[in-house]
């Protein structure tokens, strides 16, 4: 019987180096595997489609899905997930003492919809009741100008967000003071280069992402597995195949995590650091599939049509694709 000849395009995690060096297979797939920066990747998968099969930003997926628009449906393989209190940095000259002084701010951001910001937007209203409305949003590039959202807002009148002005990068807005703040997954060249008047909203963002951990149980998702809607209709069986194949590889790279005979993870107390991520968060800590990943799920949900995004709040049951719902354990 002929294999189907597959494109997978992710960055090259250790949770997917097994299916990258042949260790694990996808069921009746034959795979070529192009392991690439994330943002590459999304840029190749939404707005040339070269991929079947690709690592998707899940902001702008849940968009997508809402308007009935989605190139893409999603599997429960949660390729990226990060706590981003660490994303927030700010001018240490302009009163800002806690996250409840972003409140009226001009704070820069790479997309408006990007599950980064999402997230940092998300708990700024649970826990400090800032209405995304509040802060004057500035879109741009990071470190260079100019970047392009994967699906166009559809934002009320009057919503405050702006576009950097022409020729400059958030980095630089911040450095020289016409932004108070940025929210980015990377940090600004202006921070890392030591600007006096730069720093992080949480210099020990360890601490508090896990007592945030321990308060909500949520870790946030940062992006997922799609796989082109029409090749998951016209096979209707690789859905659950890929979903195996992706746990299977996730299960190969925890056990590298543990191994101590001799290290496979090149830093020195990585068993130490095991130790007290497990004693947060519990041995699974960086679950697959739905059920145990429902809380988190259900908030994005709801921050995306909180946030003037999704067009209508979606229900968890109805994001992923439904054979990778209720695959059977043996």
């Amino acid at each position: 019987m002929a294999r189907l000849p597959l494109t997978i395009a992710t960055w090259d995690y250790d949770r997917v180096r097994p299916l990258l060096d042949g260790r694990v297979e996808v069921e009746g797939c034959d795979i070529n595997y192009l392991p690439m920066p994330v943002e590459e990747c999304f840029h190749r998968a939404y707005f040339h489609g070269e991929f079947d099969v690709a690592e998707i930003g899940f902001s702008p997926f849940l968009i997508a899905l809402s308007r009935g628009i989605a190139p893409y449906v999603a599997l429960p393989v949660f390729l990226s997930r990060t706590f981003r209190h660490s994303a927030i940095y700010i001018r240490n000259d302009r009163g800002i003492a806690s996250a409840a002084d972003l409140r009226g701010k001009r704070i820069g951001l790479p997309e408006y919809q990007m599950s980064a910001v999402l997230w940092v937007r998300g708990f700024l209203k649970d826990e400090y009741g800032i209405e995304a409305d509040d802060i004057t949003w500035v879109q741009g590039g990071l470190e260079q100008y100019g970047r392009k959202d994967k699906f166009p807002l559809n934002l009320p009148p009057g919503f405050p967000l702006e576009s950097a002005p022409e020729g400059r990068s958030l980095s630089s807005l911040l450095a020289q003071g016409e932004l108070d703040g940025v929210i980015s997954a990377r940090a600004p060249s202006c921070l890392t280069q030591g600007h006096p008047h730069v720093r992080r909203l949480y210099p020990d963002y360890r601490a508090v992402e896990q007592d945030y951990y321990a308060r909500t149980g949520m870790f946030p998702i940062m992006h997922a597995l799609g796989v082109r809607k029409e090749l998951a209709q016209a096979h209707p069986w690789l859905p659950a195949s890929l979903y195996k194949a992706f746990v299977q590889a996730k299960e190969i790279a925890e056990r590298d995590l543990r191994e101590v005979t001799a290290l496979k993870i090149g830093l020195p107390w990585v068993t130490a650091e095991l130790e007290s991520t497990e004693a947060v968060m519990g041995k699974d800590f960086w679950p697959y599939g739905v059920e145990a990943n429902r809380k988190t799920l259900d908030a994005m949900a709801r921050y995306s049509y909180e946030q003037g995004l999704a067009v209508r709040k979606l229900e968890v049951d109805e994001l992923f694709v439904p054979s990778t719902l209720d695959l059977v354990h043996i």
